[in-house]
């Protein structure tokens, strides 16, 4: 299985909506504590095992996540730790490069989202508590959310709905937002300890994961939020990142800080599907490809990007 070795620690890692052998990863210096960052652009080969470089950008600072554009099929954008949202273009040369840098978050940007639906727009989630909704239009931002009385680490918008976004957030809970509206429209005390990812279930609207310090995964519908449809447990420290597949309705994989990444079908009576044991460091980023079904991505702080087939071994060369 095709993998790669990057010079700093791995914090994200995101699939292609446009090609599928592409792949963006986020990397930051001595774990993101101190140090720079660099973004890489990354191809399947069909006839090697080993990832093909194909762009990388340097910045000053670590980069904690990155997005794919929905629009443009070059375009990413990049959560940096100096509290800057970078755009860049891997169209363009280098020195071209960021053709944005965005700077009104006050602390670390922890994460990014891309708009599916209206694909001009995007999301970043700050450590001084914050949400900012972007237009690649706009030289500043369009909206600031907030509500979160502590880091907001992740948000992740609908995929059904343009206007419609969650984020979660280090005070424990999740809060959905419509744009549209002044305040969001749901508390949700998802768990007792911080939440650090949370994303929607890409065939029921109304489904959510939600993914914890906890050590456990919640799916939650939001329309009765009082307890959760499925708890899953079997991670053994906090869960990282969850993501929902885009092909099966009830399945999802997580990553750990426990170094696995976890496939679960939350509607079946023994909902762990498969453990993935390959990281040797906290696994913190993981991505499921939309165009190639059952094809996974990590990586971790052990500065290596795996892409496999579900069901086989990451590590298989």
């Amino acid at each position: 299985m095709p993998m790669f070795k990057t010079p700093f620690n791995g914090y994200s890692v995101k699939f292609s909506p446009f090609y599928e052998q592409r792949l963006l990863v986020a990397t930051s210096q001595n774990f993101g504590i101190l140090g720079n960052g660099r973004v890489h652009v990354l191809d399947l080969s069909p006839t090697s095992p080993s990832l093909t470089p194909v762009a990388s950008f340097d910045t000053a600072d670590g980069v904690y996540d990155c997005a794919w554009s929905e629009s443009h099929d070059s375009l990413l954008v990049a959560a940096v730790a100096d509290g800057s949202v970078k755009l860049f273009d891997t169209a363009l040369p280098p020195q071209s490069n960021p053709v944005r840098s965005l700077h009104e978050h006050t602390r670390e940007v922890h994460s990014a989202d891309w708009n599916p639906v209206r694909r001009d727009s995007f999301l970043t989630s700050s450590w001084d508590d914050s949400v900012k909704l972007w237009s690649l239009d706009r030289p500043s931002s369009l909206r600031t959310f907030r509500e979160h009385s502590y880091c907001v680490y992740s948000s992740s918008w609908s995929p059904r709905h343009a206007d419609v976004f969650a984020s979660a957030s280090g005070d424990c809970t999740v809060r959905v937002w419509d744009v549209r509206d002044p305040t969001s429209t749901l508390v949700l005390p998802a768990h007792d300890h911080e939440v650090l990812s949370c994303d929607w279930n890409k065939y029921d609207e109304c489904v959510l994961a939600t993914a914890s310090v906890d050590k456990s995964v919640r799916v939650w519908d939001v329309r009765a939020p009082r307890a959760p449809l499925a708890q899953l447990a079997g991670h053994g420290y906090a869960v990282r990142k969850v993501k929902f597949s885009p092909h099966r309705e009830s399945v999802l994989v997580s990553c750990s800080y426990d170094m696995t990444v976890c496939v679960w079908d939350y509607r079946a009576e023994d909902a762990l599907l498969a453990r993935y044991d390959h990281h040797t460091e906290f696994a913190v980023g993981v991505d499921m490809s939309v165009l190639v079904e059952g094809l996974l991505a990590s990586t971790g702080w052990d500065e290596m990007v795996y892409v496999w087939q579900h069901g086989t071994d990451p590590r298989a060369g």
